[in-house]
């Protein structure tokens, strides 16, 4: 029965997301129960996706992308597909009429971590697009479960949230992704110079957007609030963190918060949940 297979589909997706992200783990299981499996068969995806253009490098990378491209498209027009990961994901996707476009735009971007992009303004803008906001976009669609006004209202503060995490984890990432990969995302920045005061525009720029995330935050449906909002305070506390730490620490080290941290912050950010947002 395909119910079993389907059923298998959406537990591997859920244990890749608890292998790769303890701390969206903790926001997910924050949601209501209804809509925990979808949400995990969206960070299945990205993070098969993710893995092929940041791991794989015994491999030919961009033959498996494309194949990976072509194995999304096959699941999508046949309802169904082999790789449970697929499936779970195509399941979704059909569920809550998700826009196909911003799979292809999260794929896009993951096709320009195969190349060596100097980054201007415009393709850093296009490359958070597609590897952040669409995510956030594609969560929206569940959190809202088919309320198109809503979408349309919260899309904003979603695409927001998304941009803030993905710079967030630049920052935090920027030694493994500039030393190992050989990758600079924030435009016209030379990371042989990179100081201070370079840090604190982009620090600016992020506090700025969480700010502005937080509002959606508030005005999103009881079922997904409080999932969100600590994946929020998560954030918040390794944004802190990083703003502690100095640029040449930065871009030597990773900056990390440990599991028993968050899950201090899971208990803390519910209490101050209750009494922000009752």
């Amino acid at each position: 029965m395909k119910i079993l297979f389907d059923d298998l589909s959406y537990k591997i997706s859920r244990e890749t997301t608890r292998q790769y992200s303890t701390s969206f783990s903790l926001g997910i299981m924050a949601l209501s129960s209804k809509i925990r499996n979808p949400i995990y068969a969206i960070y299945g995806y990205v993070r098969l996706a993710d893995e092929i253009v940041d791991s794989f490098h015994d491999f030919d990378r961009k033959e498996l992308l494309l194949k990976f491209r072509e194995q999304t498209d096959q699941a999508l027009s046949e309802k169904i597909s082999l790789n449970p990961i697929l499936n779970c994901f195509q399941e979704t996707v059909h569920k809550y009429n998700i826009d196909v476009q911003l799979i292809y735009q999260f794929l896009n971007s993951m096709e320009m971590d195969l190349h060596k992009v100097e980054y201007d303004s415009d393709l850093y803008k296009e490359y958070i697009l597609g590897s952040a906001e669409v995510v956030g976009l594609m969560c929206l669609y569940i959190f809202v479960d088919g309320d198109k006004e809503m979408y349309e209202k919260l899309k904003p503060s979603a695409m927001k949230l998304g941009s803030a995490f993905q710079k967030v984890n630049f920052l935090r990432d920027m030694k493994d992704d500039y030393q190992i990969l050989g990758r600079t995302y924030f435009p016209n920045v030379d990371i042989a110079y990179f100081d201070q005061v370079i840090k604190s525009q982009i620090e600016q720029e992020i506090q700025d957007e969480f700010r502005e995330a937080l509002e959606g935050v508030k005005k999103l449906p009881n079922s997904s609030r409080f999932g969100v909002y600590l994946a929020y305070r998560y954030y918040i506390s390794l944004f802190k963190k990083i703003k502690k730490t100095s640029a040449n620490a930065i871009i030597n080290q990773r900056v990390r918060i440990s599991n028993g941290k968050k899950f201090s912050l899971m208990m803390s950010s519910y209490l101050q949940y209750k009494m922000s947002f009752l």
